[in-house]
């Protein structure tokens, strides 16, 4: 009976652990997002990164997504992820036709990492573009709070 009390436990822990690791808190498809932001009365938060490949969109997600104050704005929009990656197959050929199709829309400069604040019916309203060496990503919270809640 103890050895089954002791093994009961463990498992437990270890769906507990998987349960709270960070959660995906991105959508990947525009009109879902748009859809999100028209009924929560949210901007959306569009964010291109070339995530296997790009050094500043790596380290904007380290000290800007991933740091604890990021996490404020998560009421505040409707974030939504378009990677392009070098590796294809990392993506459907669905999401990677989406993507370059929004690529080609609000990123024709082919800009990484950029960030861009769209109203519900996906009219930009601000963006920022780059991530300097310095790691410094005041300028990125700044653009957040010009349009969270």
């Amino acid at each position: 009976m103890n050895k089954i009390f002791i093994i009961f436990s463990f498992l437990s822990c270890i769906g507990f652990s998987q349960e709270t690791q960070k959660e995906d808190i991105w959508l990947y498809d525009l009109e879902l997002a748009k859809q999100e932001a028209k009924i929560g009365k949210k901007s959306i938060l569009l964010y291109f990164s070339g995530s296997d490949w790009c050094a500043p969109c790596k380290m904007l997600k380290e000290d800007f997504f991933d740091h604890k104050k990021f996490k404020n704005y998560k009421n505040s929009f409707v974030p939504l992820f378009i990677d392009i990656p070098r590796n294809k197959d990392l993506l459907t050929d669905k999401q990677k036709k989406h993507n370059n199709e929004l690529l080609n829309k609000y990123n024709k400069n082919k800009s990484f990492p950029l960030l861009i604040v769209l109203s519900p019916k996906g009219k930009i309203l601000d963006k920022i573009s780059g991530y300097s060496s310095l790691r410094d990503p005041k300028f990125h919270f700044e653009l957040l709070d010009k349009f969270s809640k």
